[in-house]
């Protein structure tokens, strides 16, 4: 089986996106990519079973990236063999009236998977320190107290939101959730290719928009704000891992190592026992039942 070391990818609070490369050092093909992954999400599917049963956990899986990174399929094939029961996806957009009524986290509290279950965060609470960052004046909208313009965007406000989300986190982690971040580290010129590849292809056009291209032009802006949330939120209970995303396969592949790696050394989250009244009859209730 393919094998990673985890710690490979763990982002720290020096980062530099320069110094992490967007593919990874071993690259298997497609089919034996594929392959390895179909191995990982059975085992990551038999955790998922384990967790629900045992009910006094959550998992959280929160995936970031530039446009074109690759968030949907790798959702789409990494917990494809998850019981649609005990996994809920939510993916943040532009927030609706009702959410900037509220602070910007109670769209994200309200959405947290329960205990047994995991939720998945496509694109995440980090986008109000991303494209906010990226463009101040859509803060505008929040209607906040004491600010007046996209000037009160200051190091001091966004350092106020890193800790905002670190005690968002921390009082997760602390009520038994298990959280995952992972930055789908895309290059510039895959996004290029993966852009012209949909503008190619009829039926991909939807997925274009135009604004992907504005966006574009602000790629080293975004490389910035995406260093400096990550630098300040990584912590030791729900730390970030840099995923190279140059090859979709190997990205899909190395998230779910991650995750199995990590949660298969909970091996205290088991099924409950079942008492010893019904322990002790099953035969007994098996006969009944053939016997109807």
């Amino acid at each position: 089986m393919y094998k990673i070391h985890s710690e490979e990818f763990k982002a720290s609070t020096k980062l530099q996106l320069k110094e992490h490369s967007t593919l990874p050092k071993e690259v298997l093909s497609k089919k034996e990519a594929k392959k390895e992954l179909e191995k990982v999400r059975r085992e990551l599917a038999d955790f998922q079973a384990r967790l629900y049963a045992h009910d006094k956990h959550a998992v959280l899986v929160c995936f970031q990236g530039m446009d074109t990174s690759g968030k949907d399929s790798l959702v789409r094939e990494v917990f494809k063999d998850f019981n649609v029961r005990g996994v809920v996806q939510h993916s943040f957009k532009v927030p609706t009236d009702l959410e900037l009524s509220h602070g910007y986290l109670w769209r994200h509290y309200i959405a947290l998977p329960s205990k047994g279950h995991f939720g998945i965060f496509n694109r995440t609470h980090y986008e109000n320190v991303l494209v906010t960052r990226v463009h101040p004046e859509y803060l505008m909208a929040e209607n906040l107290p004491d600010f007046n313009g996209p000037e009160d965007a200051t190091e001091d406000f966004w350092q106020m939101r890193y800790n905002q989300i670190n005690n968002f986190e921390k009082e997760l982690t602390q009520n038994g959730t298990f959280i995952f971040k992972f930055f789908l580290n895309l290059s510039e010129e895959e996004q290029k290719r993966r852009l012209l590849r949909r503008l190619r292809t009829p039926e991909k056009n939807w997925k274009f928009s135009k604004d992907d291209l504005k966006e574009r032009k602000l790629w080293d802006k975004y490389m910035y704000c995406y260093e400096q949330a990550i630098r300040h939120t990584h912590t030791d209970v729900a730390p970030w891992h840099i995923i190279p995303a140059d090859d979709k396969p190997m990205a899909r592949l190395l998230v779910a190592k991650i995750l199995v790696d990590a949660l298969t050394q909970k091996e205290y989250i088991q099924p409950p026992q079942i008492d010893d009244e019904v322990s002790g009859n099953i035969k007994k209730y098996i006969e009944e039942l053939e016997n109807e």
